[in-house]
């Protein structure tokens, strides 16, 4: 018979969000082998959470089959016959959860939900800042809906036995004479994002080095943009866009030396596998609590500047116009970092 506790956590939303659970959950559930979870995201992000001991993963659709107030109940009741559960936890706390939990506590369900801490957030993030100064991380916000439960986690990285993932067969070639270095320049909001003629001249520079450049993209447009960053004199830059599923591009990540990238999902990714990362920071700030797992703020590459930050998510124009957070990074400062960690 099983005895363990029967714990359904939710979290839908970006990739990258959904990536900076995971650390926690394994934490959890290596800190308290008396539990075990059902995680329920968007079912693309299944890769996630393969092979975690404990955990099973159920993959929402809410694009299709659980659309809407009948889909979420359709949800509700795909979950509600795996598991004797025990508790929910919301680690969203947004509409759609909102109403999966009025199904669960209808069920008689005890319920526990995440503090996003949207007025300090708010506070962070205003033209004129008062109190300026590093709010809870995700992680630790993720940590204390499972407090709530009492069941506290030790959130220090060392604790987290980290593994690589099996190369694809058609990746291999890519590691086999020099290491591999990531370079993930996108993000889904534009004032994420650095210059990208400025970028290029960081891989046109990186290229002159005995390393793989591995170029991480989304789409066709993106695809495009990389390809043309391709250096015809050195063959060490590597478009991968579009050539491998989520699973295979994680196992290529947990290979790498190093990944640059924005304030955006690739640095989680990156993060997952205890890679260091080199993030550019714009619009967005570190104190909103969203740097990658275990990185160092020794790696996060931006500038100081009484309006930064002037938003959490990186989804609000600049309000001065002139995008000065990210054009005043210059791509020297990029490399200088980047070859520093390249070099141990």
């Amino acid at each position: 018979m099983n005895t363990k506790k029967h714990i359904v956590a939710i979290r839908f939303s970006a990739m990258g969000d959904v990536a900076m659970c995971v650390p926690v959950i394994k934490l959890l559930l290596q800190q308290h082998p008396e539990l075990s979870i059902t995680f329920v995201s968007d079912k693309k992000l299944a890769p996630f959470f393969a092979n975690i001991e404990n955990c099973e993963f159920i993959g929402a659709d809410l694009k299709g089959e659980h659309k809407g107030f009948t889909g979420l109940y359709r949800l509700f009741k795909l979950i509600s016959s795996k598991h004797r559960i025990d508790a929910i936890a919301d680690l969203h706390s947004v509409v759609r959860t909102h109403v999966l939990k009025l199904f669960f506590m209808l069920s008689g369900k005890r319920i526990y939900s995440i503090d996003k801490g949207r007025a300090e957030k708010k506070q962070l993030t205003a033209k004129h800042k008062i109190n300026f100064h590093p709010l809870p991380s995700g992680f630790k916000r993720y940590a204390d809906v499972f407090q709530q439960m009492g069941y506290s986690i030790n959130l220090q990285p060392s604790l987290l036995k980290h593994t690589t993932l099996p190369l694809p067969a058609s990746a291999k070639t890519y590691f086999e004479n020099k290491p591999c270095i990531g370079i993930a320049p996108f993000a889904k909001h534009e004032e994420k994002m650095y210059d990208a003629n400025k970028m290029k001249m960081v891989v046109e520079e990186l290229s002159k080095l005995n390393i793989n450049i591995l170029l991480f993209g989304g789409g066709a447009q993106e695809k495009n943009i990389l390809d043309s960053w391709m250096n015809h004199d050195h063959s060490n830059v590597i478009n991968i866009t579009g050539k491998f599923n989520l699973q295979e591009e994680l196992a290529i990540i947990s290979h790498l030396k190093l990944m640059c990238s924005m304030d955006s999902a690739n640095m989680h990714l990156a993060s997952m596998y205890n890679v260091p990362v080199v993030s550019i920071w714009g619009a967005t700030h570190p104190y909103a609590g969203f740097l990658g797992w275990g990185q160092s703020d020794d790696n996060v590459v931006s500038v100081d500047l009484p309006c930064r930050p002037c938003s959490v998510y990186g989804n609000k124009k600049c309000w001065r116009g002139d995008h000065a957070c990210m054009q005043e990074i210059t791509p020297e400062k990029i490399i200088s970092r980047i070859q520093f960690i390249a070099s141990k």
